[in-house]
């Protein structure tokens, strides 16, 4: 028996076209052709496929675990100067968490000291 909680149709799947009307304006649009010298290019395909606009040797990824507030961190480094550029979560979401985690701890202790005590 599958564990399985996903909904499907019974048969076969049917392939139905869909057939989109075109606006009045682009049926009434008057076709423009641009000189050599305005025409879009495409971006540097190397630029593209790395992601961000710099070279790839200035910058680094690095993933941490931050056990105080229990997150996983993800981080762009700066190559030469060893700086984080940016980071997910940020700082402050990450004090925040780590308080209230402390604090939620901290709550954990005096109620298993409570039933401690009972006994």
């Amino acid at each position: 028996m599958s564990m399985d909680f996903s909904i499907r149709p019974a048969g076969a799947p049917v392939a139905v076209p869909v057939v989109r009307p075109q606006p009045d304006a682009a049926i009434d649009a008057v076709q423009t052709e641009l000189p050599a010298p305005k025409t879009p290019t495409p971006p540097d395909a190397s630029a593209a496929a790395s992601g961000n606009p710099q070279a790839s040797d200035d910058r680094s990824r690095d993933i941490v675990i931050d056990r105080a507030a229990g997150e996983i961190v993800y981080r762009v480094l700066d190559n030469r100067t060893s700086q984080v550029v940016s980071q997910y979560p940020d700082e402050m979401r990450l004090r925040a968490r780590a308080y209230l985690r402390s604090l939620d701890d901290a709550k954990w202790q005096k109620a298993q000291m409570r039933l401690d005590q009972k006994v």
